[in-house]
């Protein structure tokens, strides 16, 4: 679904020029959960903003579902840190604003897709609401059912939960899991977190110190659902959380550069 050749970028910085990442190569297939994981400064919000045509990279190709991502695509949803709802339109007029801006099924059906997302986010209820009177956690619940609204094939995040308590990150975590199973986009999903990269994903993708480098590439082979509670799994996410930490706290990490 997303393919990345040789992808590089560099910024112009005062002192110069800064190179953000360097040859990137890496595969992500249909429906595939893959997270982003490394130390700040690495280049990983860049590469999701590359692959969402927010921004052209300096060196390589990127292709979305076989054709060359050149710009903003309607396939393709991208969710922030912070939810940036519009505060004067209420909950359900948040989540459909991509279909009006894109157009598509005609109101009702819009209205009916809208109202099944926000149940299968427990918001049912919450409709006329304003998104002052939500919670953080409400609030990118919200964020997450309208990227969802337009049935995008891939969805970029990036760090969506780094703002929210412990509990509520966990919680959401559990959330896009499930999210996940019943729509299967493809996710690409940037975090500082190591165990909400294991809670999620099917590889985790560890990326060296600017100019940000595939160090490592780790596979989640983990049931779903995942918690970071004493489950039948514990173990292994215990496991595979040690292993990405122990990977992180290598600043001489050897580079794989592959796939």
């Amino acid at each position: 679904m997303i393919q990345l050749n040789g992808v590089g970028r560099t910024f112009a910085g005062r002192s110069g020029q800064v190179e953000a990442l360097r040859d990137i190569n890496l595969d992500v297939r249909d429906g595939e959960f893959v997270a982003l994981v490394g130390r700040s400064g690495c280049g990983k919000s860049t590469l999701l903003r590359l692959v969402a045509g927010l921004l052209p990279p300096t060196s390589g190709e990127i292709t979305v579902a076989g054709e060359r991502v050149t710009g903003t695509r309607r396939d393709i949803a991208m969710m922030f840190q912070r939810p940036a709802l519009l505060p004067w339109r209420s909950v359900l007029d948040n989540v459909l604003l991509p279909l009006e801006i894109y157009g598509g099924a005609d109101r009702a059906d819009r209205r009916a897709r809208a109202l099944g997302l926000l149940e299968m986010v427990g918001l049912a209820g919450f409709e006329k609401r304003l998104p002052h009177e939500l919670s953080g956690g409400m609030q990118q619940r919200v964020s997450l059912c309208r990227s969802l609204i337009a049935r995008p094939r891939v969805m970029l995040m990036d760090e969506p939960f780094s703002a929210l308590d412990a509990l509520t990150r966990e919680d959401l975590s559990v959330e896009l899991q499930r999210v996940h199973m019943e729509n299967r986009a493809t996710i690409v999903f940037v975090t500082h977190s190591i165990d909400e990269a294991v809670l999620l994903a099917d590889r985790v993708v560890v990326l060296s110190p600017r100019p940000g480098r595939i160090a490592r590439i780790v596979d989640i082979d983990i049931p779903r659902p995942r918690t970071l509670g004493r489950t039948a799994h514990f173990e292994e996410v215990a496991r595979a959380s040690a292993e990405l930490h122990e990977l992180l706290m290598r600043r001489d990490v050897a580079t794989a550069g592959g796939r």
